[in-house]
């Protein structure tokens, strides 16, 4: 039998099942003790249409913290803000799966997967740990304290992010005994949500082309390729998790190659030619893969849910060979371009 992953986070217990850890993604089932009408197959159209909205919020949810928090003088990194917020929200939302299920089942999905998935990331975590690797600011410091800045921000958020998704399921646990049963939505309210989950994903691309072109690389950009972003992740956590005891192979495979791939675009957005930079479009469009659909294929709520959920000698296994996975591409894709003097170490990119 599965156990429940929000009440074994909150109880600081861990799993021993892969159905387990892969429920962490799939919409509210018979284990949750609901009738088969509150049943929803995990690529049912209710589910999927829910991710679109809740991956294009997510997005908006990320650029924006990560605007507010960019300042002078500032003591922690913005990523920090955005990966404890999203798993403070990913926490509650596992001790909420019953109470999702016996409401509608989707909209848990939508904000486990769709919103905290989006909001968090791992690819950008790694990125922002190997830039300290390399000094790509140009800081006045030496080796030792690059060395320094990597493992604190690698230690740092991680520390953040399994603190948040346990102390979110902590909350839930004062909030779910007072929540009262509320009733399925009738049936066309639930078509109503499923056609405006598709409509708000479809106005991101008019959008795009409407909006001034300085508003694409920034923001309008990142939102096209969010649901693709969610979507890839969500398949690779369908189809791979439960086949793996050790670890969640599908959350493994779409941080490490999400990472992989902002790696590729952070090459293609830092090139040094004598042609000069990208034009404005290309880089716009290079920024909205590596915001929206590397933003969103890869995740921490997940990553840091599972971890916390694991025992200690597969957890540390888990987040061993996901960080040097990780850092061990990056280094392969980055490494010999900038090395060569073919990429800088900053994007170059004029929008």
């Amino acid at each position: 039998m599965r156990s429940d992953v929000g009440t074994v986070l909150a109880q600081h217990s861990s799993v021993g099942d892969a159905a387990s850890l892969a429920s962490i993604d799939r919409p509210p089932s018979e284990e949750e003790k609901l009738p088969p009408s509150k049943i929803y197959h995990p690529l049912s159209l209710p589910v999927i249409a829910l991710l679109m909205p809740a991956s294009v919020f997510g997005v908006l949810a990320r650029l924006g913290l990560q605007a507010i928090t960019t300042y002078d003088g500032r003591s922690i990194f913005p990523l920090a803000w955005v990966q404890a917020a999203g798993c403070l929200i990913m926490g509650f939302a596992l001790g909420m799966k019953e109470p999702f299920g016996q409401f509608y089942g989707p909209l848990y999905t939508a904000v486990t997967t769709g919103f905290c998935g989006s909001l968090t990331t791992f690819s950008g975590w790694q990125l922002d740990v190997f830039s300290s690797w390399i000094n790509n600011t140009g800081a006045h410091r030496d080796w030792f304290r690059d060395a320094i800045d990597g493992v604190g921000k690698t230690v740092f958020t991680l520390s953040i992010a399994l603190s948040a998704v346990s102390f979110g399921a902590h909350l839930s646990t004062f909030v779910v005994p007072h929540l009262p049963t509320l009733a399925m939505p009738p049936r066309r309210v639930r078509y109503t949500l499923s056609a405006l989950g598709v409509c708000v994903y479809a106005a991101a691309f008019p959008i795009y082309f409407r909006l001034s072109p300085t508003y694409r690389h920034e923001v309008t950009a990142a939102l096209l390729f969010s649901f693709p972003g969610t979507l890839s992740r969500y398949l690779l956590s369908v189809q791979l998790n439960p086949r793996l005891k050790l670890f969640p192979l599908g959350t493994f495979a779409a941080n490490t190659f999400g990472t992989a791939l902002l790696g590729t675009f952070q090459v293609l957005q830092s090139l040094q030619s004598p042609a000069g930079p990208l034009g404005a479009h290309s880089c716009a469009i290079l920024r909205g893969l590596a915001d929206g659909y590397c933003g969103c294929l890869t995740t921490v709520s997940t990553f840091a849910a599972e971890v916390d959920a694991l025992d200690n000698r597969r957890a540390w296994l888990y987040v061993t060979i996901s960080w040097l996975m990780s850092q061990v591409l990056l280094a392969v894709i980055l490494g010999p371009s900038i090395g060569a003097g073919h990429v800088a170490r900053n994007v170059t990119c004029r929008y």
